[in-house]
């Protein structure tokens, strides 16, 4: 079985398989671990627009990008802003998928965290341009305070969403202790 990282990079190589021409988001950037595996895709001929609150993240992130071993197709930017401003950079484009990292940039300073409202409205305005089955997928780290609020509103939130637009999948593992990460994915059906 694959983990949550895992899996959450197998829906985005589906993604990609769909649409290589798409155009892709980063919404949490932190190490650049997504957008390195998403720009390693050798088919992915498309844009990537990464977001990161923190320029230590960008940073850090353009630093992965430079060291593939290869040279991407795709084009890529990332932006110094909080994702919630995602639709001021988006404009009117199609978002074939998103992924974000939930909870604090590892090797950071804890207290710097993702909040359910900034989460939310990112959510919200990426859906608005979301192609039909292109999926929003949330990695949710909530073994802290912030992180078990925000999943907790978060599926507060998402199983109200009408099933005749949008499937949305609750992916983690039970049995395990400390507070895995677990995905939950949001895909455009209508």
């Amino acid at each position: 079985m694959y983990n949550a990282l895992q899996y959450s990079h197998q829906l985005l190589k589906q993604q990609v398989h769909k649409n290589p021409q798409g155009l892709f988001i980063d919404g949490t950037l932190g190490n650049g671990h997504d957008s390195a595996f998403l720009l390693s895709l050798k088919d992915f001929t498309g844009s990537l627009i990464g977001f990161d609150i923190q320029e230590i993240a960008i940073q850090n992130s353009t630093k992965r990008i430079e060291s593939l071993d290869h040279s991407t197709k795709a084009s890529y930017k990332f932006i110094l802003d909080s994702h919630d401003k995602v639709s001021e950079y988006i404009e009117d484009n199609l978002v074939q998928s998103a992924i974000f990292n939930l909870g604090y940039l590892p090797g950071g300073d804890h207290n710097v965290t993702t909040e359910f409202p900034s989460t939310f409205k990112a959510v919200q305005d990426i859906l608005g341009n979301l192609a039909i089955h292109g999926q929003i997928i949330l990695v949710i780290y909530s073994g802290h305070e912030n992180g078990m609020t925000e999943k907790n509103n978060l599926f507060e939130k998402l199983e109200k969403f009408p099933q005749e637009k949008y499937q949305v999948l609750a992916y983690q593992f039970i049995n395990q202790i400390n507070h895995p990460p677990m995905l939950l994915v949001i895909e455009r059906i209508k």
